[in-house]
């Protein structure tokens, strides 16, 4: 009687013991395993998000989301970047010069192209003007609401604001500024990363 009564009182004080052990496991573990999750501030800020742009052709544009924004990425053709110096005397900032710390971030996008590598061109699309979305008007030749001149570009239909295939707004339109270009990276010659600029 007297060895049941023993071993009672060892397996009640194990299983006390154990149960106390666990307790203590879970709350430290768990303030461990948040210092893994993002802060608010980092969630407000967006991540960063990755564009495969293999399948992309030359003359074609996809649109990627970030920061709950529309990111175009557009390859563009010889003769796409040709048209850029025909409309460096028409656009209001064509060196990316006005608010670089806002529109331009990276001053290896701050050039006639506004890419790091001119064929690919990378912007939010937003106009400066109200936030609306513009529409293509990728192909040159005259088009309604476009002038007979038309290299190519963007057009926003709220106000007319116009932007050439660098995303630089045409002078004299009511945005005030060129299309943001967001910081990004290059992680192959397919892949982008948008959001982190190399340091």
């Amino acid at each position: 009687m007297s060895e049941q009564q023993v071993d009672h009182s060892k397996r009640t004080w194990l299983i006390a013991s154990s149960c106390a052990g666990v307790a203590g496991g879970v709350a430290t573990a768990v303030p461990f395993v948040s210092t893994f999750q993002p802060s608010e501030r980092a969630r407000a800020a967006g991540a960063a998000v990755e564009a495969d742009i293999s399948a992309l052709k030359p003359g074609e544009k996809m649109t990627v989301e970030w920061r709950g924004k529309p990111v175009w990425i557009l390859r563009r053709t010889p003769e796409q970047l040709e048209s850029l110096k025909k409309t460096d005397a028409l656009v209001a900032d064509p060196k990316s010069e006005r608010k670089p710390a806002e529109v331009t971030p990276m001053e290896t996008t701050r050039n006639e192209w506004r890419s790091i590598k001119p064929e690919i061109l990378v912007v939010v699309g937003i106009c400066s003007h109200l936030g609306c979305s513009p529409s293509d008007r990728l192909v040159a030749g005259p088009q309604p609401s476009l002038p007979d001149d038309w290299q190519g570009g963007f057009l926003c239909p709220c106000h007319g604001s116009t932007f050439d295939l660098a995303g630089r707004v045409f002078k004299n339109k009511p945005a005030p500024d060129n299309l943001e270009v967001p910081p990004y990276t290059f992680l192959s010659d397919s892949k982008l990363l948008i959001g982190e600029a190399k340091a």
